[in-house]
């Protein structure tokens, strides 16, 4: 049964595996902000008791962009086992990405807005950053959010000091 309510009446399920990084987090906060017309189409899912099933991060956001009343969907009827099963399989992504028709068809800087992790010609504060236009060299420019991006530089440190040789040592194993 499909119904609007007070967001305060929602309850965040405590038991959901999924999680969020924070960079995605703010452009799902971003998405619903610019597009709330989405969520009437694609409710939250909630149980009786208002538990959420389907929706975890998007009511968290929702209640970081300061929306007050949303559509829900009641799953009514249905078993633990059930509840527990949609969880997850709301969460699988089934399908893959056709990258040919997302290279040609579509605006990478728009689908990384939109939360799908494409390539983008940005650098990671100098991240094998060559500043010598010698044709000897080229530039690689990896896409990390700030937190892993900090992680690879580390761990790669550790292999070497010089970020290159350390990448270039990993790929000869």
């Amino acid at each position: 049964m499909r119904k609007k309510v007070d967001i305060k009446k929602i309850k965040s399920n405590n038991n959901n595996p999924r999680t969020i990084h924070k960079d995605k987090f703010d452009k799902l906060v971003k998405s619903l902000k610019e597009f709330p017309e989405m969520l009437e189409k694609r409710p939250l899912v909630v149980d009786e008791n208002m538990m959420v099933l389907g929706g975890n991060m998007r009511l968290k956001a929702l209640k970081e962009a300061g929306v007050t009343q949303i559509p829900i969907d009641v799953a009514e009827g249905w078993t633990e086992k059930q509840k527990q099963e949609f969880i997850i399989k709301d969460n699988v992504g089934f399908g893959e990405w056709d990258w040919e028709i997302i290279a040609n068809e579509w605006d990478t800087k728009e689908l990384n807005e939109w939360g799908l992790d494409v390539w983008v010609d940005t650098e990671l504060d100098g991240f094998f950053n060559n500043e010598e236009t010698n044709e000897n060299f080229i530039n690689i420019n990896l896409k990390f959010n700030k937190d892993d991006g900090t992680l690879v530089k580390q761990e790669l440190q550790k292999i070497n000091k010089k970020l290159e040789d350390a990448l270039w040592k990993l790929l000869k194993l």
